[in-house]
């Protein structure tokens, strides 16, 4: 509960000096009085409604996922952060929740939200005719280049770039967008002007995914195996050195809880409208990618919005193994939910496992402090703060 602030008006005070006792009469700080005194500032009063105790059924739901969170980091190992925030209670738990990480395409989540936020403030038409070319081409995974590729270009719009870099997770749409919106310079000032801290934002797909294989980025690798077959030369004392420089101090670096506090912001309305917040949540929910990350631990009525990110490998290990969202209860109880893998060399089937067990246990959290009992009792998030 915020303290509420008390602070009487200064006519008002005025006026209650006047009916009082005379030799009692304070002036108002800074003005003289008759016998020349001035007045000091006095702090104005503030009053802090008393903490409402929680119950303990909430209390105990809250210990239960501590625990819980802890055990599923330390029984994973290696550099893992998770952060849950119960958005309604404004409460967070998590594992090694600070520690920066790789965002790969995680990243992406914040062209498409500075996209939206120019929207809002009218400095982007999201309907706008756009012609994404050959210069638009990057790497890795983008289904758009096929269609590039065969028709010279794609005719399409900022919306429908959105979605394809959130619910395709593909690279072209997303450089095509950056470009856009401005590039990585604008995608920092929009986290910067936002709040949203502890989030960085790399020089863009191409340089980054070169720099981390230890390669200067060439306009070339956008085709065929060309990047592969380039990498595949670099010495390995080379790409050694890259490879760890890169996980050691990540240029698209963010922490788990950075990442589930943005999104607890985005629910709450604090970035976009209730509607574009509705939009951009919406969108997230129908991300293909990684049905088997967080998505694969929900229970029927729960709905993940979220998005993926999965590194480059090297010697056997892979780097930035992410995904980052929203749960939301079949209530629509929100809870926005990072988990990053920044260096592994676990099978893939048991990073997904992991991420499960997380959703899981945001599951059992939610049907133990969301009970009958824990919902009536006071504190429990149902009353609204004054003020």
């Amino acid at each position: 509960m915020k303290p509420i602030r008390y602070i009487l008006p200064l006519s008002a005070a005025l006026a209650l000096a006047a009916c009082g006792e005379a030799e009692n009469f304070q002036p108002p700080a800074g003005v003289a009085s008759d016998n020349g005194d001035v007045a000091a500032a006095v702090d104005p009063v503030t009053e802090e409604e008393p903490a409402v105790p929680l119950d303990a059924q909430i209390v105990a739901a809250r210990e239960e996922l501590e625990a819980t969170l802890q055990d599923i980091g330390k029984d994973f190992g290696g550099s893992l952060g998770i952060a849950v925030v119960d958005v309604e209670q404004d409460w967070q738990a998590g594992f090694n929740a600070d520690t920066v990480l790789p965002q790969q395409s995680v990243s992406k989540t914040w062209v498409a939200l500075t996209a939206m936020v120019m929207a809002e403030a009218g400095e982007l038409d999201l309907d706008a005719p756009i012609r994404v070319t050959r210069e638009d081409l990057t790497l890795f995974h983008q289904p758009i280049r096929k269609e590039i590729l065969r028709d010279g270009a794609v005719i399409t719009d900022h919306a429908d770039l959105i979605e394809r870099a959130i619910q395709q997770s593909d690279n072209t749409a997303n450089n095509a967008l950056l470009q856009r919106v401005g590039g990585p310079e604008a995608i920092r000032a929009m986290l910067a002007e936002q709040g949203l801290e502890g989030i960085r934002f790399g020089p863009g797909e191409k340089p980054m995914q070169a720099a981390i294989a230890g390669m200067e980025w060439r306009d070339a690798y956008s085709y065929g195996s060309t990047f592969f077959d380039a990498r595949d030369q670099v010495p390995d004392s080379v790409r050694k050195r890259a490879f760890e420089s890169y996980l050691a101090d990540p240029v698209d670096g963010a922490s788990a809880a950075a990442i589930a506090q943005a999104f607890a912001a985005i629910v709450r309305g604090d970035v976009l409208s209730e509607e574009g917040a509705d939009t951009f949540l919406t969108i997230m929910a129908n991300t293909r990618s990684g049905p088997r990350r967080l998505k694969g631990g929900r229970e029927d009525g729960w709905v993940v919005s979220h998005k993926t990110g999965t590194g480059q490998f090297w010697n056997g290990m892979q780097s930035g193994y992410n995904d980052v969202g929203v749960l939301f209860a079949p209530d629509s109880t929100p809870y926005a939910v990072a988990v990053m893998i920044g260096v592994t060399e676990r099978p893939t089937p048991e990073r997904m496992e992991m991420m499960q067990s997380v959703t899981r246990a945001v599951i059992a959290y939610h049907e133990a402090s969301r009970s009958e009992s824990a919902a009536d009792a006071p504190g429990s998030g149902d009353e609204e703060e004054a003020g």
